[in-house]
This record gives C-alpha cells, structure tokens and sequence, in this order.
C-alpha cells in the first residue's frame, strides 16, 4: 500500500471536482477530500447516491459539497460548458479534478464484443472524460497549484485477454493523461494516473464475480496516494502512472 500520511488540512480551501462519487472509489475519494478540508463537487449519474455522500459530508461537519447529476453517456460539450460556467461563477477557480467514473463494459473476447458495447466503453471512459477535462482546464489555469487525477488499471498498462472495451479505454486514459502532463509542463497543472489495484468495489466483483471480496482492501484503505497527488507535498510529481497498491 502507498505510504503517506496527510496533515489533517491538506486541501483547505480546495475546490474538487470528483466523478463518478455516488459510490466505490469516487464516494471515498470526495469524503477524504472533504474531511481534509476541500470543497468537494460530486459529480454522477444517479442524484440519489450523490445525496446519500453529500449528506454524509455534511453530516460529518466538513464543507458543504455540491452535487452536480450528470450522465457522461448522453452528456454532450455544451453541458460540460455550462458546468465550467457554473463552477466558474461559485468558486471562481476549480483546484483539482478526480477522473474515477467509467464502465467495466462486457469481458469478451474482441471477436465476439460489439461495435456498440465497444462505442459505448469508449464514450463514457474516455470522450466524455476528455469533454470534461477539456471544459474544466481554463478553470484550472486560475488555480494556484491544479492536480488532475486519471484512474487507469493494470490492464491499461498491459492489455490483458477478454478486457476489451475496458483495457483499451485505460491505455487511452494514460495517453490523454501523458500528453496534458506534457502540455502543461512549466504551469500550475499537473496530471497523473492512479492505478487502484484490486479493490472492495461493485466493478471489481462484477469483473471477478467468483473472488472474496474480503480479501481485497476498501477503498478507504487505498486512499494515501489520492490524497498525496491532490495536495501540495507532490507538487513536483507530474506525468506518472502510478500504483495506490
């Protein structure tokens, strides 16, 4: 597990903008935030799991988050705009950016998966994550010091047979996150990829249905190296994929 301790008021006063936070990674990743004191906008399809993590926050006595429903399937450029226009207009600036949502897709051999299930993996991991990454960089800009986060997988790494759709959206994700780290070298932006390893989450016990789930950490437990890309002690960390196991 990444080793690293964060001082209890790592992102105070840190705008945050995490998607997919109804659940698994995502929900814990905008809960750590918060509890270390960032603003946290919760980004996701289904509003009632969003509600349950922003009542959670609250409850907790952190900053209030925002929810912001969305579904990146259907979602096109003009919502991403006005999603920066609406961030823009609140907090003025957006400090960091956790890509987390995406779809595991079916788990087939490439001859048998389809051109739409194949459109399908691809327009939520990975054009609707660039949409977004693209809508949100001017607001980036304005921070003091921006981190953006991309969730990969060992199969974005190295493909891996019957991952399909999955792998190649991952190794899309690390490119797009290559070539921003690239772009932005000099500025206050910097990217990374996180690969979570094998966590206690819905995706992993859809992908490995016949697995005890008990054997794998929560993803509390691999929150160290979310926390260490998003504040300041990593700030000259930039273009690295990197493992939170």
């Amino acid at each position: 597990m990444f080793n690293y301790t964060a001082l209890a008021d790592l992102l105070k006063d840190r705008i945050i903008l995490v998607t997919g936070a109804g659940r698994g990674i995502g929900a814990q990743a905008a809960r750590t935030y918060a509890a270390h004191g960032a603003t946290v906008l919760l980004l996701g399809k289904t509003e009632k799991r969003l509600n349950a993590v922003y009542d959670e926050i609250v409850a907790a006595g952190h900053s209030e988050p925002v929810v912001i429903p969305l579904d990146l399937e259907k979602a096109t450029q003009e919502a991403y705009d006005e999603l920066a226009a609406m961030i823009e207009s609140e907090f003025g600036h957006l400090d960091g950016l956790l890509h987390n949502a995406s779809i595991l897709g079916p788990r087939t051999p490439l001859e048998q998966l389809s051109g739409e299930n194949f459109a399908k993996v691809m327009q939520i991991n990975v054009n609707a994550m660039f949409m977004l990454n693209s809508a949100m960089l001017p607001l980036l800009r304005l921070s003091k010091a921006a981190s953006v986060i991309f969730t990969s997988s060992s199969v974005g790494r190295k493909g891996r047979a019957y991952w399909g759709a999955y792998a190649v959206s991952k190794f899309a994700t690390e490119g797009l996150m290559q070539v921003m780290a690239d772009e932005m070298e000099g500025t206050a932006i910097r990217a990374n990829s996180i690969n979570p390893g094998a966590t206690r989450t819905d995706m992993r016990a859809r992908a490995y249905p016949g697995e005890n789930p008990d054997n794998n950490p929560t993803p509390a437990e691999i929150m160290p190296l979310y926390l260490y890309l998003m504040g300041d002690d990593s700030a000259e960390i930039s273009g690295q994929a990197l493992n939170a196991q």
